[in-house]
């Protein structure tokens, strides 16, 4: 999503709060008038992190299918905003969703996997590559070179979709994101039903 959120703002990003923070600074620095829209864009995804932190409280043992399902329904909201309304607005709904999409894997209240963002798993990396090279957890790194690889892979194919598509390419992630709440769900219900 980030990758098709940088091209349709021309460098703005609906999952990199660094970037729009940074964005923002530079811009009141300058008093250009984008560091409205750097602005906009962190205030939408802390609300989508609030309301997908919400719904998963509410949801309880649900919570992956749920806040999963509500990011699909933003989603495909972008897509429409993209279609009947000025950019902007689309815009704002991605980030929202991006940030509920944070929310997923949470325990106690606390992100345990942040999903758009890649400082924090790539300094893992790191750190567990050093815990490997001392004789510790030999695979401990796998997971986190993972989720990097998965991010990228994912912005890669983002952009080749945006290229392809414009704006309907929000179609195709509304659609990933609700066939994973569906997986999410019956993953959930089969140990109950077996």
């Amino acid at each position: 999503m980030d990758a098709i959120g940088f091209l349709l703002t021309g460098g703005f990003f609906v999952s990199f709060m660094s970037g729009n923070s940074t964005r923002l600074s530079v811009g009141l620095a300058e008093g250009a008038s984008y560091a409205g829209l750097a602005f906009a864009l962190i205030a939408a995804f802390v609300a989508g992190v609030t309301t997908g932190a919400l719904i998963g409280r509410k949801a309880g043992s649900r919570r992956g299918p749920a806040v999963l399902a509500f990011v699909a329904l933003a989603l495909a909201l972008a897509a429409v905003l993209a279609i009947v309304a000025p950019l902007p607005a689309a815009i704002l709904v991605l980030a929202f969703a991006m940030g509920a999409e944070n929310t997923v894997f949470a325990q106690a209240g606390e992100v345990r996997l942040g999903l758009t963002y890649m400082t924090g798993a790539l300094v893992k990396l790191g750190k567990a590559i050093t815990a490997a090279l001392l004789g510790e957890d030999r695979f401990g790194w796998a997971p986190h070179l993972l989720l990097w690889l998965g991010l990228v892979a994912g912005a890669a194919l983002g952009a080749v979709a945006f290229n392809a598509l414009g704006p309907a390419a929000l179609w195709i992630a509304a659609a990933v994101m609700a066939a994973l709440a569906a997986l999410a769900a019956r993953l959930d219900l089969a140990p109950a039903a077996a």
